[in-house]
């Protein structure tokens, strides 16, 4: 594994130099005389070679250049796509949240609604923590939480959109992820002997994600702190929705 996390380090640090060297000067394509035709005719071609960081600068002078050009909206469009691809997360968030206020009805305003909780879901994910199966669903939700909402808003706005059975199921991955997050906090509430804490963080998960495999784990943790509280009624109460959805819970044979 070491070997492999060295090689992968060589290999990204390798990429990042020629990444680095092969960025156009922002200056000079400003400075150029292209039209915007061939300035976005460069960019289209790098973004179809996957070379989204010369895309992201040609398109960034062409914003600036032509702001009210022909190509203004799709530029724009293509800007919070080539961010995305090179996971900057403020730069899109940023583009994205402008065109939305200068172009509330715009046809494609679905699309970047989805791409904000893309952008957002991508944010929370670590690539490396996935490469070598490392769980981290302890980290800070907040960008989960974004996405959630972004996806959320995309299904309500336009719940017709193409994007919309996409974002549903996102949804729900989501809502897996902060059931667990909201797990992990409680059962650290119990290390600390903070009982109270991780009853009300467990009852969380039942009212906000009923729907998701942490069902079970909170009305363990609650029987278990009600029990701690000296809580008889609330730790019965606990158990008894345990016994009527997991009647072979191993707390049910006590």
């Amino acid at each position: 594994m070491h070997k492999f996390v060295k090689g992968a380090a060589i290999a990204f640090f390798s990429l990042a130099i020629v990444a680095c060297s092969s960025k156009p000067d922002e200056e000079e394509l400003l400075a150029g005389k292209e039209s915007p035709e061939d300035l976005y005719s460069q960019a289209r071609t790098s973004m179809e070679l996957g070379n989204f960081s010369k895309a992201t600068k040609t398109l960034e002078a062409l914003d600036s250049k032509y702001p009210f050009g022909p190509y203004k909206t799709q530029v724009q469009l293509d800007l919070i796509y080539a961010y995305y691809k090179q996971d900057d997360t403020a730069n899109a968030i940023a583009n994205i949240d402008r065109f939305l206020k200068l172009n509330p009805t715009h046809p494609d305003a679905d699309y970047v609604i989805y791409m904000r909780g893309l952008v957002n879901m991508q944010a929370d994910s670590y690539m490396l923590h996935e490469m070598l199966n490392i769980d981290r669903t302890d980290r800070d939700p907040q960008n989960a939480k974004d996405a959630f909402k972004d996806f959320a808003r995309l299904i309500k706005t336009y719940p017709n959109s193409k994007y919309a059975p996409d974002a549903q199921k996102r949804m729900q991955f989501l809502k897996n992820r902060l059931a667990s997050y909201s797990i992990r906090v409680a059962e650290y509430y119990m290390k600390m002997d903070a009982w109270a804490a991780a009853a009300v963080r467990a009852q969380t998960v039942l009212e906000t994600y009923p729907d998701t495999p942490f069902v079970e784990r909170a009305l363990e943790i609650m029987a278990d702190a009600y029990g701690e509280l000296g809580q008889k009624e609330l730790k019965q109460h606990a158990l008894s929705v345990m016994k009527a959805n997991f009647p072979n819970n191993e707390m049910l044979k006590n």
